[in-house]
């Protein structure tokens, strides 16, 4: 393409759409489509929700210590930390 259509940084070219073509009309499978996951995993059979958490610079220094003491993420030190 001579727009200079890119993804991930790599020109797109007109072979690579003739593929795209070839492969959207050769059909999907769409159980295979359906088992790709994207993002985090899930946590539980419900949905969860971002909370956001104001800290100090000293805070999160404590833990971020605490969390690679006990070798875990930030997340699971404060959901550890919530279940009181």
């Amino acid at each position: 393409m001579d727009d200079g259509e890119t993804i991930n940084g790599k020109p797109v070219t007109e072979e690579q759409i003739a593929a795209w073509v070839a492969e959207a009309e050769a059909g999907y499978d769409v159980e295979a489509l359906k088992k790709r996951v994207r993002g985090r995993p899930g946590r539980g059979s419900e949905p969860s929700q971002v909370v956001a958490l104001r800290l100090t610079v000293d805070e999160i220094a404590i833990l971020d210590e605490h969390a690679r003491l006990a070798n875990k993420s930030r997340s699971e030190v404060i959901r550890e930390a919530l279940c009181f």
